[in-house]
C-alpha cells in the first residue's frame, strides 16, 4: 500500500514539481496539495494521508502551530517538516510541535523518501547528531522520553500513550520505567510531575 503524502507549502508551481517528483517514486503517492494555513487541516481531513509534509516557512512563519493542530485532530497522520537549516533549535521546536521528521531544503530526494517513510512508520526521523536531550540536573532525559511523560501527565494509559506515539505498549513501559528511574520518581505519574516542575512538558 503507497504511502499517502498531503504537501503544503508557499508556492503553487513548487507544490506540483514537488507532487511530479515524489509520485515517481515507489511507495509514495501525493494525494493533496495546500498553499494556505486554512488549506492545510481541510487537505487532511479530505485526503486522510498517512503524512503530512510541512515547508518551515509555510504560511509566514505558522506552519509549527499548523503541524500541532494536525497532530491533534489527526493523530494518524504523521508531520514531516521541511525547513531551511536543520539545528538543534529548530529540530527542538518541530519535535515538540508534534513534528515526527525534520528534512532540510538542500537534502537530496532519497533523505527526504527515508524521512517520509520513516515518518509514515511512526519512526522519529531526524538526525541523531541534532537530537538535544533533555536535562535534569545530571540526568537526561530522551525527546521519546518526555513524550511519554508528557501524555502520562494528561491523565493518558499506556495504550493510549502507545497509540498517540505509534509506539509498542512494551516499547511505552520501558521509556517510561527509563524515566522513572532516571527522576527518582515513585511511578510514572510521579516522574510526569517531576519533569513538569523542572519545565520539559
Amino acid at each position: 500500500m503507497s504511502i499517502r503524502v498531503v504537501v503544503a507549502g508557499d508556492h503553487q508551481l513548487v507544490l506540483e514539481a514537488f507532487a511530479e517528483t515524489l509520485n515517481g517514486v515507489d511507495g509514495l503517492e501525493v494525494v493533496g496539495l495546500a498553499t494556505s494555513c486554512d488549506a492545510v487541516l481541510p487537505a487532511v481531513e479530505r485526503h486522510r494521508p498517512t503524512v503530512l509534509l510541512l515547508g518551515e516557512s509555510t504560511m509566514a512563519g505558522k506552519a509549527l502551530r499548523t503541524a500541532t493542530d494536525v497532530r491533534s485532530h489527526h493523530p494518524k497522520c504523521g508531520v514531516a517538516l521541511m525547513v531551511g537549516a536543520a539545528t538543534p533549535s529548530v529540530v527542538d521546536r518541530a519535535v515538540a510541535a508534534g513534528a515526527l521528521g525534520v528534512v532540510p531544503k538542500n537534502a537530496r530526494l532519497p533523505q527526504l523518501v527515508t524521512t517520509l517513510m520513516g515518518v509514515a512508520g511512526g519512526c522519529l526521523t531526524v538526525d541523531p547528531s541534532l537530537l538535544r536531550p533533555v536535562t535534569v540536573g545530571e540526568t537526561m532525559l530522551s525527546v521519546r522520553e518526555v513524550d511519554v511523560l508528557r501524555l502520562t501527565a494528561g491523565g493518558a494509559t499506556v495504550k493510549e500513550i502507545a497509540g498517540e506515539l505509534y509506539l509498542a505498549a512494551g516499547t511505552v513501559r520501558n521509556l517510561t520505567s527509563a524515566a522513572i528511574k532516571k527522576l527518582g520518581g515513585r511511578n510514572r505519574f510521579d516522574a510526569a510531575r517531576i519533569a513538569g516542575e523542572h519545565g520539559l512538558l
